[in-house]
């Protein structure tokens, strides 16, 4: 995969042009793409561990990393996403390899909490998430909470 560069860093470590192009995608995705308008940027960044793939200027994928205690007792992966002319490459599954040895990395813990929508449960199974039993309906997308133990 020519071209492509792997990034992560803390919401201080980002450039103001990262940062642009990390909500351009992340808006391009859930609220555009989607048809979810929602308040997209909810606070949550300046706690995060930014983890993306760049290709030619373009966020082709990405995810935030929190540690234990900011959305779950656990730590969590959310705002996972591969934009739309690089799927079907495989970026997200090295995506979501990259993102579960970051939180073993650098938390110490492999157990780890999300919250995902229900057309994608068999991709995070992959993973080793497993349905938690509580299923709910977040900005009108059926989503379930699932837990890597």
């Amino acid at each position: 995969m020519e071209d492509f560069i792997w990034n992560i860093k803390t919401f201080d470590q980002l450039s103001t042009e990262e940062l642009h192009r990390i909500l351009k995608a992340r808006i391009d995705v859930f609220v555009v793409e989607q048809n979810c308008p929602y308040p997209e940027v909810d606070g949550y960044d300046p706690q995060a561990i930014h983890l993306w793939v760049e290709h030619k200027g373009e966020v082709a994928a990405y995810c935030r990393i929190f540690p234990p205690g900011i959305k779950y007792p656990e730590s969590s992966i959310g705002r996972v996403l591969t934009s739309y002319k690089y799927r079907k490459m495989n970026l997200g599954k090295t995506l979501m390899r990259y993102a579960t040895n970051t939180v073993e990395a650098r938390f110490r813990k492999s157990s780890v909490r999300i919250s995902a929508q229900d057309y994608l449960l068999d991709f995070y199974r992959e993973f080793g998430f497993v349905h938690t039993g509580k299923s709910y309906l977040e900005d009108d997308i059926p989503h379930s909470e699932m837990l890597r133990a």
